[in-house]
């Protein structure tokens, strides 16, 4: 994609890595490559899941404060626009994600994780909202999806504290999905999301977007949108696919 992301596609599945060096620190430019490249991974017809990876190091610790510290609102703005874009971007799309986290998850890194639909953590990842610290507020979305995972409560104590979290902690308040350890995290990542790849992609879109509703239109609105997605699959290849292997006692063979 260009220099701090890149972008391979192997058997249905994106791999999405951040590479900006030490720390992958989440600038404007960085926002861009990545809503660049998640677009071009969901209009990809061979792609059904995404895995967003930071490497084997650190996933994100954050933005550059260096940069920072001096700006005023203006100055900051198109920063975290461009990295709220690519939290937007991530909800948004149809193809399914997999944030697959080693190290370090911190400010503009966990709200990119947050993002994605399922978190996975090596053992030796660590997760946080620090900004209370440096005298300001996550602002690419993460108090909002951090209490749609953890609850209102939970996530005032994390967003007030600022104070890191460990992999098991991470897994047990509901942060992360899956727990791994460290040297077979991104192969895990990536097992998945190609069995996620080889399934019915339109009903794995429709589930998402059903999720999604259910979260921000809750009540009779999300159920009318579940029950318009579900009447919309029927006849589609999957779903006929899908209930014939069922009736024949065999494993389907999804278009996916």
């Amino acid at each position: 994609m260009g220099d701090l992301v890149h972008l391979e596609v192997d058997d249905g599945v994106a791999v999405v890595r951040l590479d900006n060096p030490p720390a992958n620190a989440i600038d404007f430019a960085l926002g861009l490559e990545l809503q660049a490249a998640i677009r071009q991974a969901d209009a990809d017809a061979s792609v059904g899941a995404i895995v967003l990876t930071g490497g084997r190091r650190l996933f994100a610790a954050g933005a550059d404060i260096n940069a920072m510290a001096t700006w005023g609102p203006e100055d900051v703005r198109p920063s975290v626009e461009a990295l709220g874009d690519a939290c937007d971007l991530l909800e948004s799309v149809g193809t399914v994600s997999i944030a697959a986290v080693h190290g370090y998850a911190l400010g503009g890194g966990m709200e990119l994780a947050l993002a994605c639909d399922l978190r996975y953590a090596a053992d030796d990842a660590t997760f946080g909202q620090p900004e209370i610290k440096l005298g300001v507020i996550p602002g690419a979305g993460g108090t909002q999806r951090l209490v749609r995972v953890v609850g209102p409560g939970r996530a005032r104590e994390l967003v007030y504290s600022g104070r890191f979290v460990p992999a098991a902690e991470a897994a047990s308040l509901g942060i992360v999905e899956r727990l791994v350890a460290a040297d077979a995290l991104l192969e895990t990542a990536i097992g998945d999301a190609r069995l996620l790849a080889r399934g019915p992609r339109q009903a794995l879109a429709a589930a998402k977007a059903s999720i999604r509703a259910a979260v921000e239109t809750p009540g009779a609105a999300g159920v009318r949108a579940e029950r318009e997605a579900f009447l919309a699959l029927f006849g589609t290849a999957d779903q006929r696919e899908g209930m014939a292997a069922f009736l024949e006692k065999r494993d389907p063979r999804f278009g996916g």
